[in-house]
């Protein structure tokens, strides 16, 4: 079974094996990876010549990426989460940072270590992402930095981010760990803020095997990062920043450059994925979904939906385990929220007021199968099975 899908210039071929039964556990993501022959052609040159780190592929890949995202510069990294630890530091920080609670718990990472406060704002009730108002609230003079998440790919307020940046002099910055393909109001994700930060790890769309961006309009910052991720040494062998090895493998490179023309197609199959999924589970009272603004894109690297057992008839835990006898796996990304974490709520000194929604929200939710090579049948047996789950359910509480 195959499903094919047309851009421009490229078409995207994916093949699944059939098992409609799922008598052995579906995959809960697969990654759609280019043809090999391309990535060994593109990085053939570099392993010949043994130029094998931070070199011609990482500079296409950058190169390629800033264009794309109509940002100026863009620095190729080890991961999102080097890419957020150096942003924050070449930033220059110092006290307290407000980010979302509701999150991968990387985010709070680059903030805890760069000797940073953690302050948690509230989440949004309908777009899930950190809260604007929320943030107005938590702003003291020791905050030096708003850390936003555009959670799955849901773009955030950025207009509201943006003002509040500006009104309390604030840095601000983007974890754009899920967003390559988002848009904001018809513009790519990626020129926000003072920085946002890409992953290219295996769940994203654009995906490099490990790796992360960092992409900005500040020359400043960019050189800055761009010499921290080398240790922070400019090529005098006498380090201007506190840096670390943070560079990008040519290899890596070379596999994210492959699949760059991918993406597109890959944002419009999982968008029709989503659709399907909402359509077949909107008329089951009880579960709602992540709202994104008519003007924008989501790519959808997460498929949630939230469960409210008092409506819906059973809990979380029981549609996830109803689900993994029928071999369906799910995820619930992301419980529990960093403040209720060990790390955060036991260990490290973290501000923490009134995340009513943000509890509310994560105690909800469960991440579903999405990626490419997902066919319309198995997301339409995904659903159904959904459907009979909470019916036999409603039906045993009644007799």
């Amino acid at each position: 079974m195959s499903v094919t899908m047309k851009s421009k210039s490229h078409s995207l071929n994916v093949s699944h094996s059939g098992n409609e039964a799922y008598g052995e556990p579906l995959p809960f993501m697969r990654p759609t990876l280019p043809e090999l022959g391309q990535v060994i052609a593109e990085y053939q040159s570099a392993y010949c010549h043994g130029v094998l780190t931070n070199a011609e592929l990482g500079a296409r890949l950058e190169s390629a990426v800033a264009e794309r995202l109509r940002v100026k510069h863009c620095v190729a990294v080890s991961s999102c989460t080097s890419g957020l630890i150096l942003v924050l530091r070449a930033l220059g920080l110092q006290g307290e940072v407000i980010l979302p609670s509701f999150t991968f718990f990387a985010t709070g990472h680059a903030v805890l270590w760069n000797g940073l406060k953690p302050v948690f704002a509230d989440s949004d009730a309908d777009t899930w992402n950190i809260s604007p108002a929320d943030i107005e609230k938590k702003i003291t003079k020791a905050t030096s930095a708003i850390l936003a998440v555009h959670l799955y790919g849901n773009p955030c307020d950025v207009t509201a981010l943006e003002a509040i940046a500006r009104r309390h002099n604030l840095k601000l910055v983007f974890d754009a760990a899920h967003a390559f393909g988002s848009e904001y109001r018809g513009v790519p994700v990626g020129s926000f803020g003072d920085a946002e930060v890409f992953s290219l790890s295996p769940t994203k769309l654009l995906v490099a095997g490990e790796g992360g961006l960092v992409t900005t309009n500040d020359a400043k910052l960019a050189a800055a990062v761009r010499a921290m991720r080398n240790y922070g040494d400019v090529g005098a062998y006498n380090p201007k920043w506190l840096g670390m090895n943070a560079r990008m493998t040519e290899f890596n490179a070379a596999l994210a450059l492959s699949g760059l023309p991918l993406v597109d197609a890959k944002v419009r199959r999982r968008n029709a994925i989503s659709k399907m999924y909402t359509e077949i589970l909107s008329s089951l009272p009880g579960i709602r979904f992540q709202s994104v603004h008519p003007d924008d894109t989501h790519p959808y690297k997460d498929y949630s939906i939230h469960v409210t057992p008092q409506i819906l008839g059973l809990n979380r835990e029981q549609l996830a385990e109803a689900l993994r006898l029928e071999n369906i796996p799910t995820k619930k990304y992301f419980h529990p929220p960093l403040h209720q974490q060990f790390l955060y709520s036991r260990f490290h000194d973290c501000q923490v007021s009134d995340l009513t929604q943000t509890e509310y929200i994560a105690d909800g939710i469960l991440s579903l199968p999405i990626y490419e090579s997902l066919p319309d049948e198995g997301v339409r047996t995904v659903g159904e099975l959904i459907r009979q789950i909470v019916h036999s359910s409603c039906e045993r509480k009644a007799s």
